[in-house]
């Protein structure tokens, strides 16, 4: 498998993109192009489940990008057949190293027929799970706590699969959205607080699901709605039905799926993520103005808040840092004396812009800090005056527990250091990051956060969990004190 990317390490990463489709001649040519646009969500590997009428479940699981493994005809005149699910992932934190039987979709066979089912997200009640099924005779082939699922479903008494499916899914906690398929249905799932993203579309006579609408646009689906939370949708032939079988709940859908997981051109809530993440960078230059000469993103994810605070500031937008876009994980082994050159493998300054000028620049976030400190040296080095960063989301000061490759909280700049502290480490003449409230309003939340009853889960910010992390807890993890 391709090694992980020397410098990817100071952001928080998705672990799963999900798609599924039913009704399309060759599904799985049209899963593995959904694959490949939410390639974000997930760049260790992929894998892809199809069901043929007379050839049966037939699957691949492969190491690394979409492009390099699902794009090859040999391959995909192996997965014939109307109804196909596909996923991509990253591994979780902390992982010994990736091997195949951890790469999604999982299949099972039951009494009824088989099933495959795709997870993002993560159940934070998965060790006690796994212990009580392996007690029980369940032997598992994998590490992944979406084998739990598989598992649970099998020792279910209900008569469908659907119906066995809801009967795992309120044992656990956590965050799931599933895609999920037997010989004849199409299923999607949401947690009761829709912490993860699930979209449903339809192209000709067939039905699509989805973590993300851009993904509906690389086939020419037509967007149809969100998967609410804690809905269950089961597409036939005849259509689609639609169940609730979770107790009903508040909505804690994940903020920074606005701040950064999700693509600028996909849809949320009825708004486009490139609108909100502009909408964040002209609250930032509320909060957070100062004097200086240009306006740079950090590319590339910090550019629609950068115009944003551009536009707001008055100050003019420059892409003061060029990206290499060819530079792939497996470029090049990250030796120490590559390693060495930090992130100019992947980032160049422009320097002809940059000499001589006061230079705001636009992250999304801060994690660890130490790309930042690079990114700033190479700023000071091109001939800036001063460097002045502005973060289009709150400290991350806690981890996710919820399908988010998060360090650990001693690894957080924010957990250990006050905003002030964290210039002083940064060495940046100054260093602001966009309030709460600020990011709240940003998505449309005109008075900003309820603290009675938060509208998002933002825990990485907050240290509020909305589901409790019961494994992490077992294990020794410190939750936040009440105020």
């Amino acid at each position: 498998m391709p090694p992980a990317h020397p410098f990817d390490d100071d952001k928080l990463h998705e672990e799963c993109g999900i798609f599924g489709v039913i009704g399309l001649t060759d599904a799985a040519n049209f899963v593995a192009l959904g694959l490949h646009a939410l390639q974000h969500r997930g760049q260790e590997a992929g894998g892809i489940v199809c069901h043929h009428p007379e050839h049966g479940f037939n699957s691949a699981r492969r190491f690394g990008y979409v492009r390099d493994n699902f794009t090859k005809q040999s391959l995909m005149e192996t997965l014939p057949g109307p109804l196909s699910i596909g996923h991509v992932r990253y591994s979780t934190a902390g992982s010994k190293g990736a091997v195949i039987r951890d790469v999604q979709p999982f299949f099972g066979e039951f009494s009824m027929g088989g099933a495959a089912i795709a997870h993002n997200g993560n159940i934070t009640n998965a060790d006690a799970l796994r212990k009580e099924l392996i007690e029980r005779g369940s032997i598992f082939q994998s590490s992944s706590d979406s084998e739990c699922i598989i598992h649970l479903m099998a020792r279910s008494l209900q008569r469908t699969i659907p119906e066995r499916m809801e009967d795992a899914l309120r044992r656990v906690e956590g965050a799931f959205s599933v895609v999920a398929m037997t010989r004849t249905k199409l299923i999607g799932v949401r947690d009761p607080l829709g912490v993860r993203p699930l979209v449903l579309g339809q192209v000709g006579e067939g039905w699509v699901l989805s973590s993300e609408t851009c993904a509906l646009d690389i086939i020419g689906a037509q967007f149809v709605r969100e998967i609410e939370p804690g809905e269950m949708v089961v597409i036939t032939d005849k259509g689609v039905e639609s169940h609730y079988p979770f107790r009903k709940q508040a909505s804690r859908f994940c903020i920074f799926e606005h701040v950064y997981f999700s693509r600028p051109d996909s849809i949320i809530g009825g708004r486009s993520v490139y609108e909100t993440r502009h909408q964040i960078g002209i609250e930032l230059a509320r909060e957070a103005p100062v004097e200086a000469d240009l306006v740079c993103p950090v590319p590339d994810s910090g550019t629609p808040a950068a115009i944003g605070f551009s536009h707001e500031s008055g100050i003019p937008y420059a892409m003061g840092i060029i990206r290499n876009q060819y530079m792939g994980r497996t470029f090049i082994e990250p030796t120490e004396q590559i390693r060495n050159m930090g992130v100019r493998l992947k980032l160049n300054v422009n320097r002809a812009l940059i000499e001589g000028k006061r230079v705001i620049l636009v992250d999304d976030s801060v994690v660890r800090g130490t790309t930042s400190r690079k990114i700033k040296e190479m700023i000071l080095d091109a001939g800036a005056k001063e460097v002045h960063f502005r973060i289009a989301s709150p400290p991350t000061a806690w981890p996710c527990f919820y399908g988010v490759d998060t360090p650990n909280r001693e690894k957080l700049l924010a957990a250990t250091m006050s905003e002030e502290e964290m210039r002083e480490h940064l060495a940046v003449d100054s260093l602001k990051f966009i309030s709460l409230d600020g990011l709240y309003r940003a998505v449309g939340e005109a008075k900003g956060r309820d603290k009675g009853c938060p509208q998002y889960c933002d825990a990485c910010f907050s240290g509020e969990y909305p589901v409790t992390p019961s494994d992490m807890i077992e294990k020794g993890f410190e939750l936040k004190a009440a105020e």
